[in-house]
Protein backbone atom coordinates (compact mmCIF):
# COMPACT_ATOMS: atom_id res chain seq x y z
CA UNK A 1 0.00 0.00 0.00
CA UNK A 2 1.34 3.69 -0.98
CA UNK A 3 0.69 6.42 0.95
CA UNK A 4 -1.54 9.03 -0.77
CA UNK A 5 0.91 12.07 0.73
CA UNK A 6 4.16 10.48 -0.72
CA UNK A 7 3.90 7.42 -2.54
CA UNK A 8 5.94 5.39 -0.41
CA UNK A 9 5.06 1.98 0.43
CA UNK A 10 6.26 1.55 4.01
CA UNK A 11 4.19 2.48 6.55
CA UNK A 12 3.34 1.09 10.41
CA UNK A 13 -0.62 0.32 11.89
CA UNK A 14 -1.27 2.39 14.71
CA UNK A 15 -4.49 1.33 15.43
CA UNK A 16 -6.90 -1.21 14.22
CA UNK A 17 -10.89 -1.02 14.72
CA UNK A 18 -13.19 -3.81 13.35
CA UNK A 19 -16.78 -3.67 12.62
CA UNK A 20 -19.30 -6.29 11.78
CA UNK A 21 -18.02 -6.39 7.86
CA UNK A 22 -15.06 -3.95 8.10
CA UNK A 23 -11.73 -3.48 9.21
CA UNK A 24 -10.59 0.44 9.63
CA UNK A 25 -6.54 1.05 10.13
CA UNK A 26 -4.99 4.36 11.49
CA UNK A 27 -1.38 4.07 9.42
CA UNK A 28 1.98 6.50 9.32
CA UNK A 29 3.87 6.75 6.64
CA UNK A 30 7.24 6.06 7.82
CA UNK A 31 9.14 8.62 5.35
CA UNK A 32 6.82 11.42 5.74
CA UNK A 33 4.83 10.80 8.60
CA UNK A 34 1.86 11.80 6.81
CA UNK A 35 -1.82 9.65 8.61
CA UNK A 36 -4.61 8.22 6.53
CA UNK A 37 -7.17 5.56 7.15
CA UNK A 38 -7.49 2.68 4.98
CA UNK A 39 -10.46 0.52 5.00
CA UNK A 40 -10.72 -3.96 4.22
CA UNK A 41 -13.74 -5.03 3.43
CA UNK A 42 -14.88 -8.30 3.70
CA UNK A 43 -16.35 -9.89 -0.18
CA UNK A 44 -18.84 -12.31 0.79
CA UNK A 45 -19.66 -15.08 -2.23
CA UNK A 46 -23.86 -15.04 -1.78
CA UNK A 47 -25.45 -17.65 -4.34
CA UNK A 48 -27.68 -16.64 -7.03
CA UNK A 49 -31.35 -16.35 -7.10
CA UNK A 50 -33.26 -18.38 -9.46
CA UNK A 51 -36.63 -16.50 -9.67
CA UNK A 52 -40.31 -18.09 -10.74
CA UNK A 53 -39.38 -16.90 -13.93
CA UNK A 54 -36.14 -18.49 -14.60
CA UNK A 55 -34.09 -15.20 -14.88
CA UNK A 56 -30.61 -15.42 -12.63
CA UNK A 57 -30.00 -12.67 -10.38
CA UNK A 58 -26.91 -11.80 -7.35
CA UNK A 59 -28.42 -12.87 -3.91
CA UNK A 60 -29.18 -8.94 -2.56
CA UNK A 61 -29.00 -8.16 1.58
CA UNK A 62 -30.29 -4.53 0.45
CA UNK A 63 -33.67 -6.13 -1.68
CA UNK A 64 -34.42 -8.63 0.83
CA UNK A 65 -34.37 -5.87 3.74
CA UNK A 66 -36.60 -3.82 1.79
CA UNK A 67 -39.36 -6.79 1.43
CA UNK A 68 -39.15 -6.93 5.02
CA UNK A 69 -39.14 -3.53 5.96
CA UNK A 70 -42.28 -3.55 3.80
CA UNK A 71 -44.13 -6.22 5.51
CA UNK A 72 -43.07 -5.05 9.25
CA UNK A 73 -44.78 -0.92 8.25
CA UNK A 74 -46.54 0.78 11.03
CA UNK A 75 -45.73 -2.65 13.27
CA UNK A 76 -44.08 -2.96 16.22
CA UNK A 77 -40.85 -4.57 14.89
CA UNK A 78 -37.40 -2.81 15.67
CA UNK A 79 -35.08 -2.02 13.13
CA UNK A 80 -32.65 -4.04 15.23
CA UNK A 81 -34.76 -7.33 15.08
CA UNK A 82 -35.57 -6.65 11.29
CA UNK A 83 -31.68 -6.19 10.61
CA UNK A 84 -31.30 -9.58 12.90
CA UNK A 85 -33.56 -11.36 10.31
CA UNK A 86 -31.97 -10.09 7.29
CA UNK A 87 -28.50 -11.69 8.82
CA UNK A 88 -29.70 -14.68 10.02
CA UNK A 89 -31.18 -15.36 6.28
CA UNK A 90 -28.14 -13.74 4.42
CA UNK A 91 -25.45 -16.28 6.38
CA UNK A 92 -27.94 -19.31 5.92
CA UNK A 93 -27.72 -18.09 2.50
CA UNK A 94 -24.04 -17.77 2.47
CA UNK A 95 -23.54 -21.39 4.11
CA UNK A 96 -25.63 -23.31 1.35
CA UNK A 97 -23.35 -25.45 -0.52
CA UNK A 98 -25.87 -24.62 -3.39
CA UNK A 99 -24.47 -22.02 -6.08
CA UNK A 100 -27.84 -21.21 -6.80
CA UNK A 101 -30.81 -20.89 -4.68
CA UNK A 102 -34.66 -20.65 -5.37
CA UNK A 103 -35.90 -17.69 -4.61
CA UNK A 104 -39.08 -19.93 -3.19
CA UNK A 105 -36.73 -21.40 -0.88
CA UNK A 106 -35.49 -17.99 0.29
CA UNK A 107 -39.36 -16.79 0.77
CA UNK A 108 -40.25 -20.07 2.89
CA UNK A 109 -37.54 -18.81 5.41
CA UNK A 110 -38.74 -15.63 5.36
CA UNK A 111 -42.64 -16.14 6.04
CA UNK A 112 -41.31 -18.76 8.78
CA UNK A 113 -39.29 -16.24 10.62
CA UNK A 114 -41.85 -13.13 9.97
CA UNK A 115 -44.33 -15.47 11.36
CA UNK A 116 -42.25 -16.04 14.79
CA UNK A 117 -41.61 -12.17 14.90
CA UNK A 118 -45.34 -10.52 13.98
CA UNK A 119 -48.25 -12.34 12.70
CA UNK A 120 -49.81 -9.41 10.61
CA UNK A 121 -45.89 -8.92 8.81
CA UNK A 122 -46.10 -12.82 7.99
CA UNK A 123 -49.32 -12.25 6.44
CA UNK A 124 -48.61 -9.27 4.37
CA UNK A 125 -45.09 -10.91 3.17
CA UNK A 126 -47.21 -14.35 2.21
CA UNK A 127 -49.76 -12.58 0.61
CA UNK A 128 -47.33 -10.61 -1.66
CA UNK A 129 -44.86 -13.49 -2.29
CA UNK A 130 -47.58 -16.61 -2.57
CA UNK A 131 -49.02 -13.95 -5.07
CA UNK A 132 -52.85 -15.26 -4.53
CA UNK A 133 -55.66 -15.31 -7.22
CA UNK A 134 -58.72 -14.86 -5.24
CA UNK A 135 -59.23 -14.39 -1.14
CA UNK A 136 -60.57 -17.79 -1.00
CA UNK A 137 -57.44 -19.43 -1.80
CA UNK A 138 -55.44 -17.08 0.46
CA UNK A 139 -57.74 -18.19 3.54
CA UNK A 140 -56.82 -21.42 2.57
CA UNK A 141 -53.28 -21.10 2.42
CA UNK A 142 -53.17 -19.16 5.56
CA UNK A 143 -54.95 -22.06 7.04
CA UNK A 144 -52.90 -24.39 6.35
CA UNK A 145 -49.46 -22.28 6.94
CA UNK A 146 -51.66 -21.91 10.38
CA UNK A 147 -51.82 -25.67 11.18
CA UNK A 148 -48.87 -26.97 8.84
CA UNK A 149 -46.13 -24.62 9.20
CA UNK A 150 -44.68 -23.63 5.66
CA UNK A 151 -45.21 -25.54 2.76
Amino acid sequence: MKCPHCGQNKQKVLETREREDEIRRRRECLSCQFRFTTSEAVLIQYPHVIKKDGRREPFSKEKLRRGILAACKKRPVSVGQIENLVMHIARWAQSSPEKELLAQSIGQIVISELKKLDDVAFVRFASVYKSFSSVPEFFDNLMKEETDGPA
